[in-house]
């Protein structure tokens, strides 16, 4: 079917989209910015600009056979002050009664309609079991569900199925919830929020994606439907977990005073407790991957079989550009990895070769964004891309040294950060599925500072990045590493 997908660029929507595209799903992508979204998405979604005419958007909608509404501005974002509040109910209420006015109008119409929503629907419960039939809490968050789940379900009236996800903190890699949490738990000062007696339901991103996947095409997903995982966990439960997954100790709270003077209001995200069962997706018998914390912590801390080692020369031939840029650049580091993928080899080889769909499989944070080339990647192409380094920008040019479709394909940074950086991409048939190899040999630059860079900055990073792209392929094809 053909997929509409507001909040396509943000933590859930990236996951989203390589896993619908895996089903064979169709996707326009309802953006703020289409340079932007193609730059994160690949070259397998269509972007329409959420600016766009009336008559543009409808006739979007005209050619879905569903909606997923996912748009909304980060809760966390800052203080709830009276600015922040109306940005707030502006990116979920009133984008979502926009949707549905506009899917009024559409002849013919979508058939479905999933909106997402949040536990904090329920307010602060303390140990209060929540089901799908609790009422509603009383705070600006739970008003907020109240009214954004409300609009969706205007669209019944033009005779959609809606579904209303009350998502939990949604755990995935390089985003979310974890990206915060992570820093301070990685150094040994993590810990208990408040407390630490306040329920936290949480779901892994994929268990969430595939909820919305399998709603897609399952009518009996319909009503409110809370996104959570079976295994509950108060605030503590969850600092142990990520503690012992990390080897770490997780025994200092974060005072709830401090929370209050930092956030305001927006504190009682953190502090409220919300103890909910998703009753209706143990009826649906839907199937979770990752139903316990533990599971859910190890994956996403998991980085695949990434390799990192001193530059040993191995004897390998190369060309006489290679040679020679190899020769010059003096790499002081190889990377190795190996990633099966439950796609033939010709498929697989189109997807990793398209320059458009590096942004996809390239964490958020790092901002990609193609500026010149890729447009036809071939031997001596140029491809010339930005992205960052934590706060800084940065310039990478690549020249496409060797171009053997569907076998190998070899690329050079001529400019960037690094002193070296030859990477050889490998593909090979197992069977009906793909094996991929990739080869780095790199050299970060500054001498003595680059060293102590690479070992406590560099090499860290890159098993996120190369682990974040394992990810990517999971959700896109299938894959075990």
């Amino acid at each position: 079917m053909r997929v509409l997908i507001t909040g396509a660029t943000g933590f859930i929507g990236r996951a989203l989209v390589p896993l619908l595209r895996r089903e064979g799903h169709q996707l326009i992508a309802l953006v703020r910015s289409v340079e932007r979204a193609r730059s994160l998405l690949g070259a397998e979604v269509e972007a329409v600009a959420l600016s766009a005419s009336a008559h543009a958007l409808r006739e979007a909608l005209e050619r879905s056979d569903a909606v997923v509404n996912l748009a909304g501005e980060a809760i966390m974002g800052g203080r709830w002050t009276k600015a922040r509040r109306r940005v707030l109910v502006e990116s979920r209420v009133q984008l979502t009664k926009q949707l549905v006015g506009a899917i009024a109008e559409a002849r013919p119409r979508p058939r479905t309609l999933i909106s997402a929503s949040a536990v904090g629907y329920y307010g602060d419960r303390g140990g209060e079991v929540l089901h799908e039939s609790s009422t509603g809490g009383t705070d600006f968050l739970a008003q907020l569900c109240k009214e954004w789940e409300a609009a969706a379900r205007l669209a019944e009236n033009s005779g959609l199925r809606v579904m209303t996800l009350r998502t939990g903190v949604v755990l995935g890699r390089d985003g979310g919830a974890l990206a915060q949490m992570l820093p301070p738990f990685r150094l040994g000062v993590g810990g208990p929020v408040g407390s630490g007696r306040q329920y936290m339901p949480w779901i892994h991103l994929h268990d969430l994606v595939r909820v919305i996947a399998t709603a897609l095409s399952d009518d009996r997903y319909q009503g409110p439907v809370n996104g959570a995982a079976p295994e509950q966990a108060t605030s503590r439960e969850f600092a142990r977990t990520l503690g012992r997954a990390l080897h770490r100790p997780a025994v200092l709270p974060v005072p709830p005073l401090a929370l209050k003077v930092i956030f305001g209001e927006a504190s009682s995200v953190l502090l409220g407790s919300q103890r909910v069962e998703p009753w209706r997706l143990r009826e649906l018998g839907f199937t979770y991957r990752f139903p316990m914390l533990d599971q859910a912590v190890a994956d996403i801390l998991q980085t695949g079989d990434v390799q990192v080692v001193p530059f040993r020369s191995s004897g390998e031939s190369h060309t006489p550009l290679e040679e020679d840029y190899l020769r010059k650049r003096r790499p002081t580091h190889e990377l190795r990895a190996r990633t099966i993928i439950d796609t033939p080899l010709d498929e697989a080889f189109a997807f990793f070769s398209q320059a458009e769909n590096l942004g996809l499989i390239t964490p958020a944070a790092m901002g990609f964004e193609i500026q010149a080339g890729g447009a036809a990647i071939t031997k001596g192409a140029t491809i010339d891309y930005r992205l960052r380094v934590g706060p800084m920008p940065i310039r990478w040019r690549t020249r496409i040294a060797e171009w053997e479709p569907p076998h190998c394909f070899i690329d050079l940074q001529e400019l960037g950060p690094y002193r070296c950086w030859y990477h050889k991409h490998t593909f090979s048939a197992q069977g009906s599925r793909s094996v991929m190899e990739d080869l780095v040999y790199y050299a970060p630059p500054f001498g003595a500072l680059g060293r102590f860079a690479n070992r406590c900055f560099i090499v860290p990073r890159l098993r996120q990045i190369f682990g974040y792209r394992n990810d990517v392929i999971r959700l896109r094809f299938g894959a075990s590493s």
